[in-house]
């Protein structure tokens, strides 16, 4: 299984990217994909995932960022828009399967990209 991030980039508060996942070697319509961020000195935080059928999203990014997918490219993406410099990270896909409730968990996640960095600012 190989996933691999793009999109991330320098943008200015407010700005919007979208991020892509590339993803091979796994059925992608049954996999749990989700994005996850680490920004530096903090824990990996959850942001978003689509899981059996449903989106979720954390607080901090809910109503400004949009995951959605396309099973015919085996790809993920993330629309991020209204950008703060919080949103300052290394974003990351993840894939695994929808085993648990625990969608925002790290650890729940077999696979994972090389994570793009995003750099907001102000």
């Amino acid at each position: 299984v190989q996933l691999q991030a793009s999109g991330g980039g320098l943008v200015q508060v407010g700005g919007s990217l979208r991020l892509s996942c590339a993803a091979s070697g796994l059925t992608f319509r049954s996999s749990r994909m989700a994005w996850f961020r680490q920004a530096p000195g903090k824990e990996r935080e959850f942001v978003a995932a689509f899981s059996d059928g449903n989106t979720y999203y954390s607080d901090a990014v809910k109503g400004r960022f949009t995951i959605s997918r396309d099973s015919a490219k085996n790809a993920l993406y993330l629309q991020m828009n209204s950008l703060k410099p919080e949103d300052t990270a290394v974003y990351y896909c993840a894939a695994g399967r929808p085993i648990t409730s625990a969608l925002r968990t790290p650890s729940q996640y077999r696979y994972w990209g090389q994570g793009t960095q995003v750099t907001v600012s102000s």
